[in-house]
């Protein structure tokens, strides 16, 4: 049951920071999974106050929603040349 939080969460993390940095056109479902579920390993990174074991919070859910949106900067910076 677990993966499939993980997979639901991500998908809806990844869409919201799609949204966010205007790339939703860009990206179907698959793409917004991987981006929720890479952010939410990088915002741990960026936080680094939480565990992986600590649950669904509001904290948990804000720094992946933020470890998503530095992903797709990222990428937007590598691809385009620009953050946007």
């Amino acid at each position: 049951m677990g993966i499939i939080l993980w997979l639901v969460v991500g998908g809806i993390i990844g869409w919201l920071a799609s949204m966010l940095m205007r790339t939703d056109a860009q990206q179907g479902i698959l793409l917004n999974i991987v981006v929720g579920i890479v952010g939410a390993f990088i915002g741990g990174l960026i936080f680094s106050g939480g565990s992986i074991n600590e649950g669904l919070t509001l904290y948990s859910f804000l720094v992946s929603l933020v470890g998503a949106v530095v992903l797709l900067a990222i990428v937007n910076l590598v691809r385009r040349g620009s953050v946007r």
